[in-house]
């Protein structure tokens, strides 16, 4: 007992260290990105259409993306009509007097204005990135309520059309416009989701039950070792969709937003394939490594994302359903490998401590 309760200690401890590790990297995921949210935000495109002038939605809808391949230097109007961006052939600028500035540095719009914002002020422009694409919050485009809208409130069982959104743009001395609507999407019952991954957890659970010394035993730990595989890739998948819907190009972008954002989710996946491959093998101690793995996968990229149970848009691009399923593949995978691992664990013969052997006491001599 006191060998089972030190490997769970262990096993408590490596995942408290991670999660003091993880506070800060989440964090600067996309700064403040959603894990999902019930409000739709679709762009139906810029009027009049520019070519080369792109406009789409990202993370979730928390954000919009602007590409500007024009050739020609193309601006946001903030809140009172003042230039708020800017994005050039010669990179992106934003207006340090504008006070959209500084209300869309997080999504609730709450950060509090310097003394030089000024929509009335020339502008003052400051270069924040190479490249001809922006990204950012307009409250134009998001519900910044608390409380969702009448109609919502009275039918929430129903689709709802918020509102119409514009948000204007200056090409040279044309105004455009992105135009683009905003939705309440019925939530999923979160329920039923929890209750399925539930009781597929607990199946994978009672793989921990059979004897681990017999030949049912050496099956249910590669079944174990399978699973656990198929739960890290889906780990790893899942962040590398939420980097693609962040906006993130190529695999370098991938790769840069993974590691600044995504690490320990990426890590804690890619951990529980070398860990599933580690059962497989049968070698020493599988039992604890199929332990550990399975709670940081289960905590790290299952819990840590499992808002989208409850919400009816997910941050990747592909249907929310499948990101439901995603996540509750990962949940059980991960918990049930710790489940049966801690029962196989608990179960394992114990190999006694060798006892020293007793002193004997010299017999009496005879006489010399």
């Amino acid at each position: 007992m006191r060998t089972l309760l030190a490997r769970a200690g262990l096993v408590a401890a490596a995942a408290g260290v991670a999660t003091l590790l993880t506070a800060a990297p989440a964090a600067a995921h996309g700064a403040d990105a959603p894990d999902g949210t019930d409000y739709r935000t679709r762009t139906t495109g810029v009027t009049p259409q520019r070519p080369g002038l792109e406009v789409r939605v990202v993370e979730a809808g928390a954000r919009l993306e602007l590409t500007n391949d024009t050739g020609r230097a193309v601006e946001v109007i903030g809140y009172s009509g003042e230039p708020y961006l800017r994005v050039t052939p010669d990179g992106v600028f934003e207006n340090s007097r504008s006070p959209a500035t500084y209300l869309n540095r997080t999504i609730a719009g709450d950060t509090a204005l310097p003394a030089e914002a000024d929509p009335a002020a020339p502008p003052t422009w400051r270069r924040i990135a190479e490249g001809t694409t922006v990204r950012w919050h307009d409250q134009r485009a998001l519900w910044q309520e608390s409380a969702p809208p009448a109609a919502v409130r009275a039918a929430p069982d129903r689709e709802h059309r918020v509102r119409d959104w514009t948000i204007p743009l200056r090409d040279g001395a044309d105004p455009v416009a992105i135009g683009g609507t905003l939705d309440w999407v019925p939530p999923p019952d979160a329920y039923t989701w929890w209750a399925v991954t539930i009781v597929g957890l607990l199946a994978v659970g009672a793989l921990g039950l059979v004897a681990a010394a017999a030949p049912a035993g050496a099956r249910a730990l590669s079944a174990l070792g399978a699973l656990l595989i198929v739960g890290g890739v889906v780990a790893v998948g899942y962040p590398v969709g939420r980097e693609l819907d962040a906006g993130a190009q190529g695999v370098g972008g991938v790769l840069l937003g993974l590691l600044s954002g995504q690490i320990w989710s990426l890590l804690t996946g890619l951990g529980a394939i070398a860990a599933g491959w580690y059962a497989l093998a049968r070698r020493p101690a599988a039992d604890f490594a199929v332990t550990l793995a399975g709670a940081c996968v289960a905590l790290f990229a299952g819990a840590a994302n499992a808002a989208v149970f409850a919400r009816s848009i997910a941050p990747v691009p592909w249907p929310a359903e499948v990101a439901r399923v995603m996540v509750a593949l990962v949940l059980i995978t991960g918990t049930g490998a710790t489940a049966a691992g801690v029962l196989r664990l608990h179960a394992a013969p114990r190999t006694p401590a060798p006892t020293a052997p007793r002193p004997t006491a010299p017999g009496p001599t005879g006489p010399g």
